[in-house]
């Protein structure tokens, strides 16, 4: 075993439970293998009133212990609280990790993604804000052929929250998550692209832009409004990237993900192309974008649904290996 200092993918549990339930919520920590730690505080909590139950878990038993707690009510009677712990000194701790089935970085939190998904699905003063300052920046982008404005572009739109959000609810069976998602993206993209279409008549009577520098060839940006079956390609792995960079914690995979596709700069182009008259243009670039968003919603549903059956395959197995022959 280990000793000494290292980085933990250990969680801290903190649980308020009423007095009556304190021992059934101990008895399922105490059999739950990959936890460590555990305290007891009775009569600890003020509001709502009850004991303070702690204790560390691996991440990777972390989700069948909260679902086994939100099986008893927790949620609605107590509270259930989960936090990270990124140092930890313990040989416990490294014992709950070897002990816990898996691996913490492929473990899924369910509750955990739910609740980021939809938080980053807000239609939202600050969402709408970014989504247009990116497809602004974007519509600078083609016009300029610069590649540096339309990568920044794509690194600024927000647009990937709700599309895990929908992801995530189509998976979970969750309806009532689905609308925020979907709203999000319905009203974000036709606002974005119609306040980009005024910011192009206001830079185009400025002299800033202009009909014939939009018109003239843009090598750089040119894929925008050229769909293809490579586009669909690479939403498709941008989608897997995605998901994996939320469901492991690696969110600065997100970056990558979010400067792979091409959403942002096709609503740009979408946008300068109505403002010109340009019709096929403005066609071709909401194929564009429709092909990209499709993409993504396909790899990601597909991602959480084979992290869902390899963990569901995974816990069959072990408790297969634990019942006595």
């Amino acid at each position: 075993m280990r000793s000494g200092l290292y980085a933990s993918s250990m969680l801290r549990l903190r649980v308020i439970t009423p007095a009556s339930c304190t021992e059934d919520v101990v008895s399922l920590l105490r059999t739950t293998v990959g936890t460590a730690h555990l305290v007891v505080l009775a009569g600890a909590a003020r509001d709502p009133e009850g004991d303070l139950v702690m204790c560390d878990v691996a991440r990777e038993a972390a989700d069948g212990l909260i679902a086994g707690l939100k099986g008893k009510g927790l949620d609605s009677t107590g509270a259930i609280t989960v936090d990270d712990i990124s140092l930890s000194l313990s040989e416990r701790a490294e014992q709950a990790e070897v002990d816990a089935p898996g691996e913490g970085v492929d473990a899924v939190l369910w509750e955990s993604l739910t609740d980021a998904t939809h938080e980053e699905s807000r239609l939202s003063v600050t969402y709408l804000a970014f989504l247009i300052l990116a497809t602004m920046l974007a519509a600078c982008g083609v016009v300029l052929d610069s590649a540096i404005l339309i990568v920044g572009a794509m690194a600024v739109g927000p647009e990937f929250g709700p599309l895990a959000g929908v992801c995530t609810a189509l998976v979970r069976r969750a309806p009532r998550l689905l609308w925020r998602p979907l709203t999000a993206l319905a009203v974000g993209f036709p606002v974005a692209m119609l306040v980009t279409g005024a910011f192009t008549l206001l830079m185009d009577a400025a002299g800033l832009f202009s009909e014939r520098q939009y018109e003239r060839p843009h090598p750089v940006s040119d894929f925008v409004w050229h769909p293809d079956l490579m586009s669909f390609v690479v939403a498709v792995l941008a989608g897997v990237a995605g998901i994996l960079s939320l469901t492991s914690a690696k969110s600065g995979a997100l970056v990558g993900v979010a400067i792979s596709v091409t959403t942002v700069p096709a609503a740009a182009n979408a946008a300068l192309a109505l403002s010109y008259g340009k019709i096929p243009e403005a066609v071709h670039s909401m194929e564009q974008l429709a092909l990209n968003l499709a993409g993504i919603l396909l790899a990601g549903t597909l991602t959480l649904l084979a992290q869902k059956a390899f963990w569901a395959w995974q816990r069959s197995r072990i408790c297969e290996q634990r019942q006595p022959a």
